[in-house]
């Protein structure tokens, strides 16, 4: 029997959306952000929804495993949230646990001599809210700063759809950046960010993380550090589904996948009014079924799509080296290092877009990243490595190249599977709130809502953003 509802909860409050015919039964493929997103969405809207996941653990590649040398609970890779990402945060609502994420307004940057700059929210509306702080900062010569406040005024006006063709190295050479702004400041921003080095990421996206991520509102940049494992984190969906009527079935592998039906490696068949298939593309592509991709053309472009590793690294010493939550280091090739306890003796590093690490042993990485760790720190100069754990992640996130922006599928297509994943056309970089998003639109889409009233409001631009955006022709 099918139902009709014509009311959706978000932030707890129930409004109109309109009379939608709603599947009573929908699979969900795929435990990681996105399919969390969208169970937790649809069982709460009512729906029969059925999560499949092939671990035994919630959280996908966001999460958290039990280091056998060591004892310790350690996470794949470091991850962060940022005050821009109103969806990620609405999700983390709806699984009663926003209070484990730790907010800090200051960014640190640390030079390899140990000299630090703050880069913290002024008493000035955004886009200038940060320059006070920037014109102090240190790790940067004034030249270089003038040269990014002039990009950053491009930047600001630009219209990203117009970004997508060319490069990000190319529009910063197109606007004369010196060579240490790019390697000082827009490269760390946006591998970070994005994943991806400058020479191969899509302006648009380095466009997007500036433009939403700094200088529209003055929480944008606010940097949210989970103070749990992120197995905790998402492991709280399994309860938020089942409370909502929904099921999770774990430890269970999917072989083939239907538009209305799957099947398990053990031969079981489960058919239902929708699925949603929300594992990365990669496993998509082995777990679709051939008929299904044969005439979807989504499944055609999804193979040209392109990996980028991310490099993680566990760090314990025998005394407190970092005195800081967090902080972006320069001129090292680690880029981000956090405090993972109070006295700040277990550290945890980060280098996104991390080809060139790959190949290098676990010793090579471990001392390597000890080093920046010391020049940085002078208090880790005298400290002892107890232990050094990398953590390689060859496919950690799609690359979101120029040639990649037209090759994202949308959540629908001719064969009626629905899709959910960072990959998608979400208009957000392969991050959490951009996968969150995308189980919010599978949802949407298997119930027939309005995509965008599905999503959580973002943050309304300051007004001298809004001002100086309107007041000046969009710039390339």
């Amino acid at each position: 029997m099918e139902r009709w509802d014509g009311r959706l909860a978000r932030h707890g409050v129930e409004h109109s959306i309109g009379l939608v015919r709603r599947p009573h039964r929908v699979i969900v493929v795929g435990g990681g952000v996105a399919g969390i997103a969208a169970a937790l969405r649809l069982a709460g809207a009512g729906a029969a929804v059925t999560l499949f996941e092939t671990r035994r653990k919630l959280g996908g590649r966001a999460t958290s495993f039990d280091d056998v040398r060591t004892g310790e609970r350690l996470d794949n890779c470091q991850h962060i949230t940022l005050g821009c990402c109103a969806n990620y945060m609405d999700l983390l609502r709806r699984l009663g646990v926003a209070d484990k994420i730790a907010w800090s307004q200051t960014i640190w940057w640390i030079e390899r001599s140990g000299r630090r700059s703050a880069m913290t929210p002024g008493v000035l509306p955004a886009p200038a809210h940060f320059a006070r702080s920037f014109l102090t900062a240190r790790f940067l010569t004034m030249d270089e700063k003038f040269a990014i406040a002039r990009a950053m005024h491009v930047m600001m006006r630009a219209d990203r759809s117009e970004l997508e063709s060319i490069t990000f190295g190319d529009w910063l050479s197109r606007l004369d950046q010196p060579a240490g702004a790019v390697d000082r400041f827009w490269a760390p921003v946006v591998v970070s960010a994005c994943n991806v080095w400058p020479e191969r990421l899509a302006a648009s996206e380095a466009a997007h993380v500036f433009q939403d991520g700094f200088l529209a509102h003055r929480d944008a940049a606010m940097m949210g550090v989970p103070t749990v494992p992120l197995v905790e984190l998402y492991g709280a969906a399994e309860k938020a589904i089942a409370g909502a009527g929904g099921s999770v079935r774990l430890g269970v592998s999917i072989a083939r996948i239907e538009s209305n039906e799957v099947e398990t490696v053990d031969g079981e068949r489960f058919s239902a009014d929708a699925v949603i298939c929300a594992v990365p593309f990669e496993r998509a592509l082995k777990i679709v079924s051939d008929e299904t991709q044969r005439r979807d053309e989504r499944f055609h472009r999804l193979g040209k799509l392109q990996h980028s590793p991310i490099l993680g690294v566990h760090l314990t010493f025998d005394r407190p080296v970092m005195d800081v939550p967090h902080a972006a280091l320069v001129g090292t090739g680690t880029q981000w290092l956090f405090r993972k306890d109070a006295a700040g003796k277990r550290v945890h590093a980060v280098i996104s877009g991390a080809d060139a690490w790959m190949t290098m042993t676990e010793a090579e990485i471990v001392e390597r990243v000890v080093e920046d760790v010391r020049a940085c720190f002078s208090m880790a100069r005298s400290a002892a490595l107890v232990s050094g754990r990398p953590i390689k992640e060859k496919r950690a996130t799609f690359a979101p190249t120029c040639d990649s922006i037209s090759l994202r599928p949308s959540a629908t297509g001719s064969s009626g599977l629905i899709l959910a994943g960072d990959y998608t056309q979400t208009g957000w970089p392969s991050t959490m709130e951009g996968a969150t998003i995308s189980g919010y639109r599978a949802a949407a889409a298997t119930m027939g809502w309005n995509m965008e009233a599905t999503l959580a409001p973002a943050q309304k631009p300051e007004w001298l953003y809004a001002t100086l955006r309107a007041m000046a022709k969009p710039l390339r």
